[in-house]
């Protein structure tokens, strides 16, 4: 008699029905929301309506900017946008970082899960401790993969079902982090760029690169108020300093003189030593004079910065910092100069070369202000003539303006 004939096993139920439609958004929908915190709260709102019990997301997401040392985003149930959070370098040695089990996973950890319900809990961490005061019963947290070498992404879970996730809904989730980790590495690669841009090159000159105008010699003539300071008797200052003291001067008066620009419009070209090349860009023949006036209210808070950040060098023992702005007004032309294999996105023009001769005579005269005449007449009174002087490289003298109060600090200006 033969052998009766076995039962073939069913096939396995999918790991969830709504794998496919969410590697399919993932994959073709999901780029192009309009920021992360949209695409990832549409991702989670599509996961809770395909079943899966998440009452609690969060991502973070390793930067390689300067002043950033993550980006976190939170998303509860009900949210359609996940919150975004931006963490400084100074939180990778905090305990909200050291104890927390993001850092396991930066260290190598390939996932950490805790049941967070129940008397026998390991509550190992304090942010497990939060999540049961948030009545939360399950937790799981998962490294996404990264490019260009960066420790790696982070996305977690967390349920207030009781009993927490199943086995089911864990291989859900965990199946959908690779395409997760393909598309979110992508956007945020993206944007990152566009910040590191805007960081070393300026906020126009970084999206004029992204929109691809990178070619050597792709200039163009704009009008532009231009703002070129210098930082006096740096060398005597400097000398015995150690070289991190130098830097930590550096930045502090960086900020005091960069901070208004941006704040008022202005875009910060480039540091040039101890220098600084800003511009104020003239949209049209009627924008003339708000360009002059607000690249001057710049220049006067950069003024009144440093005198506070005078006070309290002086409270430390150390001398105070000396500055020279000056202003003009003109033509230059704006993109792409260099050599082959190495450009800079900057002005260039005779306009250029007179507001660096103008600040050059801050020194001379003594004055931490000084403009050309033709950038004082926008701004009526506000600003009073100190005569006629003459400008290295310029053939006729040039009438030079200040502010009212410095002129009253000052022994009378002696004129050409």
């Amino acid at each position: 008699m033969g052998r009766p004939p076995q039962a073939i096993p069913a096939p396995p139920a999918p790991v969830i029905d709504c794998a496919d439609p969410v590697v399919e958004w993932l994959l073709t929908e999901a780029p192009a929301r309009p920021s992360t915190g949209a695409m990832l709260g549409e991702f989670c709102a599509r996961l809770v309506a395909a079943g899966l019990p998440i009452a609690r997301m969060a991502v973070g997401t390793r930067t390689l900017h300067p002043q950033l040392f993550a980006i976190g985003f939170l998303w509860r149930r009900g949210d359609s946008v996940a919150e975004e959070t931006q963490r400084g370098h100074d939180i990778s040695g905090s305990s909200l970082y050291l104890d927390s089990p993001l850092k396991a996973i930066h260290d190598g950890a390939p996932e950490i899960r805790r049941r967070i319900e129940g008397a026998d809990a390991v509550l190992d961490y304090p942010i497990l401790r939060d999540l049961k005061q948030d009545r939360m019963t399950d937790y799981l947290l998962l490294p996404l993969r990264s490019s260009g070498g960066k420790r790696p992404n982070t996305f977690s879970v967390a349920t207030d079902r009781p009993g927490g996730f199943t086995e089911r809904d864990l291989a859900a989730i965990r199946r959908l982090m690779p395409v997760l980790s393909l598309v979110l590495d992508i956007k945020e690669t993206r944007r990152m760029a566009g910040m590191l841009l805007e960081v070393y090159l300026g906020r126009n000159a970084g999206r004029r690169v992204l929109e691809g105008r990178v070619k050597r010699g792709d200039v163009e003539s704009i009008a532009a108020a231009l703002w070129y300071c210098d930082l006096r008797s740096f060398t005597t200052i400097s000398e015995g300093m150690s070289p991190h003291d130098v830097v930590l001067l550096l930045n502090d008066y960086f900020d005091c003189m960069s901070g208004p620009v941006h704040r008022n419009g202005g875009e910060v070209l480039k540091f040039i030593g101890d220098g600084i090349l800003a511009i104020f860009p003239v949209k049209d023949d009627l924008d003339r004079d708000r360009a002059c006036t607000t690249a001057l209210k710049a220049a006067q808070e950069s003024l009144a910065d440093l005198g506070l950040l005078n006070e309290r060098r002086r409270a430390e023992t150390k001398p105070p910092l000396e500055v020279g702005i000056a202003l003009h007004i003109g033509s230059v032309m704006y993109g792409n100069v260099g050599a082959a294999d190495r450009l800079d996105f900057t002005v260039t023009g005779p306009a250029v070369n007179l507001v660096s001769r103008i600040e050059s005579l801050c020194r001379d005269l003594g004055y931490s202000l000084l403009t050309s005449e033709r950038f004082a007449s926008p701004c009526g009174s506000t600003l009073r003539s100190i005569g006629l002087h003459r400008l290295r490289g310029v053939a006729a003298p040039l009438e030079i303006f200040t502010l009212p109060e410095l002129i009253d600090r000052q022994p009378a200006a002696v004129n050409a």
